[in-house]
């Protein structure tokens, strides 16, 4: 709204160019977000909480969060809407990378409701079975790999940090690859959300970190630079990164210790599709890894942990993913919750710093 009606007006009214700025809309996409978040969550609770619909907590999950069964859950619908209306408000829906990103949310959103109304409004705790949500999942991706080759949105080079150029063009395996990460990152965010505030604290740090990146890229001076791919319009993927930044802040004012309100596969999917994505978009693939590091070795320690009881009938951690078992190993929830923030502030500043060597 402030870019396609205002900005327009500003050949007539000068003051208005302020609003072709990407800087200045980030941060009014963060305060929209964030005060639509934090006024909208009292809402969603008050009304999950009078329809009785709330979390059901499997029993194979630690007994300490059986005390956490009826607390609203499907919080990722205050999140999504929130990041909804401050990019109609901020966004610059001229860039092709913005609309991909919210075509992958917007799917993976749908998904994610699905599931979580039959398990929560349907009281069927099976919800949408593990193997339609891979396959809705990676139509979605493939088709976002498909489009971003077929119209040339970026190129299909596989950037590697610490390197100055391409390493290498993956051609039409890009297509898989872009699957890969997309699909990969919607899982493993959706493995993290498991404690009270826990995914949200990465989700920013990631959501921030791959803000400055897409500004950067979207730079044509400070991505050469830099050594980074310029990428027309990748600036404005620094909005849509903003507006998560603030809804995530919002809604952490109730998902922290102890949660209000819980995400839900509503939230945790298309948040990590979203993440997902821009990582494609600013050709940051490799580094997302680092920059997502906590996503990772949540996903990672689930895979092992399965992998090793299939082969072996042994399991490697107490449970999995591993927030579970550090918990088992007697670490309370909050303190599992903090120190997973630390790591994930810690590795986005890793990541930024290893932008300058290259």
């Amino acid at each position: 709204m402030l870019f396609h009606f205002l900005y327009p007006l500003s050949e007539s009214i000068s003051g208005l160019n302020i609003f072709r700025y990407i800087t200045l809309r980030s941060g009014i996409s963060f305060l929209i977000a964030t005060i639509v978040s934090i006024f909208l969550g009292k809402s969603f609770i008050i009304f999950m909480k009078k329809r009785q619909f709330g979390q059901t907590i499997r029993e194979l999950g630690p007994e300490s969060h059986f005390k956490k069964t009826g607390t609203p859950t499907m919080g990722g619908v205050v999140i999504m809407t929130a990041i909804t209306v401050a990019l109609a408000i901020s966004g610059n829906f001229n860039s092709y990378g913005v609309c991909l990103i919210f075509f992958v949310a917007f799917s993976y959103f749908i998904l994610g409701y699905i599931d979580d109304y039959i398990k929560v409004i349907k009281r069927d705790s099976r919800g949408v079975s593990a193997k339609t949500k891979l396959i809705w999942q990676i139509v979605t991706a493939v088709s976002i790999g498909l489009i971003i080759k077929k119209f040339n949105i970026v190129d299909s080079n596989l950037y590697i940090p610490f390197f100055k150029g391409p390493l290498l063009d993956l051609g039409i395996f890009y297509i898989p690859f872009v699957a890969l990460v997309i699909v990969g990152s919607s899982n493993a965010v959706n493995l993290t959300d498991g404690l009270d505030g826990l995914a949200i604290g990465p989700i920013m740090t990631s959501a921030m970190t791959l803000g400055v990146i897409a500004y950067l890229t979207g730079h044509v001076e400070l991505s050469k630079y830099l050594y980074l791919p310029y990428i027309n319009l990748a600036g404005e993927i620094t909005v849509f990164c903003a507006a998560i930044v603030g809804a995530g802040v919002g809604f952490l004012w109730y998902n922290s210790y102890p949660a209000q309100v819980f995400m839900g596969d509503v939230g945790s999917l298309p948040i990590g599709g979203i993440l997902g994505i821009i990582a494609v978009l600013t050709k940051q693939e490799v580094l997302f890894i680092l920059i997502g590091g906590i996503f990772v070795i949540e996903a990672v320690s689930v895979i092992i942990q399965v992998t090793s009881y299939k082969l072996r009938k042994k399991r490697v951690f107490k449970m999995a993913p591993i927030h579970h078992h550090f918990e088992l190993k007697g670490w309370p929830e909050p303190k599992v919750i903090v120190r997973f923030w630390i790591i994930s502030l810690l590795l986005a500043i890793l990541s930024v710093a290893t932008l300058k060597i290259r």
